[in-house]
């Protein structure tokens, strides 16, 4: 009997459970030679280049696929890495606009004070020119 032709425990031959077990590192590394590396079972029959009801009947390499699913999700190293950079900028973002929330806050809070001082300084120079003229200091100091 050949080796190919052996039907291991997990209901396929040698050869089909080699390129299934095999095919299901390479995504789990996220170093995929056939497929765009998601970690889905399409993926994997692909990836080890069997049918779906080929990689149907490989059970216990079924089983150990949904375990580590279950244990470590569907995320590619990849998808975790993008996701893991948006969650950075996101906060980053966040942060930056509180930021620019206080400092809006504080540009707003400047410009009523120079108007209110632009305003007492145009009443002062009204109440000057009600009383007499305006003299500038600096003809003083030139003396």
């Amino acid at each position: 009997m050949s080796t190919s032709r052996t039907i291991t425990s997990d209901g396929v031959s040698t050869t089909t459970s080699e390129a299934l077990r095999s095919a299901m590192q390479r995504l789990f590394e996220g170093k995929p030679q056939r497929t765009d590396g998601r970690l889905t079972k399409e993926n994997l029959w692909r990836e080890a280049q069997v049918s779906r009801a080929t990689m149907n009947r490989a059970t216990g390499i079924l089983a150990d696929w949904e375990a580590h699913l279950a244990q470590h999700g569907t995320l590619t190293p990849g998808e975790a890495r993008r996701d893991d950079e948006i969650g950075r900028l996101r906060a980053r973002l966040a942060e930056k606009t509180r930021e620019n929330t206080e400092l809006r806050k504080q540009l707003q809070a400047a410009a009523t004070a120079i108007a209110a001082l632009h305003h007492d300084n145009t009443l002062l120079r009204q109440d000057l020119e009600q009383k007499g003229r305006i003299v500038s200091l600096d003809e003083h100091r030139r003396r």
